[in-house]
């Protein structure tokens, strides 16, 4: 019995101080500038997210799991419903602009996220799980869905 409440105890400190890094990092607007990992449809892509000079966040695909075409030539965004942007090759596709950190709500918001494998626009929330891992909520009209991308060293 003893031995339980050990690891019991031992497993709510280890919870508590992942909940505290993650409150930590979400103190902070520039603590999401990094770059990050994401598989959606089994898709693995990577991020960068940035400041831009006016103080809001934008996040750019830079790397895509599989950018070529069965014929070899780079793959483009072709399901924008912006037709300018459907010549843009698809490791090369702003996913985000305009984001701003809320500091009341510690979370970064006020922002639409693109996704270009279906070519809807979602608006964007965004704040940190854990020290690693970004917890990405895009919704129309209430209805979303969580993505995380994972912060990688590059």
């Amino acid at each position: 019995m003893y031995k339980m409440k050990k690891i019991i105890f031992t497993i709510m400190c280890a919870l508590m101080v992942i909940s505290a890094n993650a409150q930590n990092l979400n103190s902070k607007g520039d603590n999401i500038i990094g770059n990050y990992l994401s598989t959606k449809d089994g898709v693995k892509s990577k991020i960068k997210i940035t400041k831009e000079a006016n103080g809001t966040y934008k996040a750019q695909v830079y790397w895509v799991e599989r950018a070529l075409d069965a014929k070899g030539n780079k793959r483009k965004d072709v399901k924008n419903p912006n037709k300018s942007l459907r010549n843009v090759d698809i490791d090369k596709v702003v996913l985000i602009k305009g984001l701003k950190y809320d500091a009341d709500d510690k979370e970064w918001t006020d922002s639409k996220i693109y996704d270009p494998g279906s070519g809807k626009i979602y608006s964007v929330d965004i704040e940190f799980k854990d020290a690693k891992t970004l917890k990405v909520y895009g919704n129309i009209l209430g209805i979303g869905k969580t993505v995380y991308w994972t912060r990688i060293k590059e």
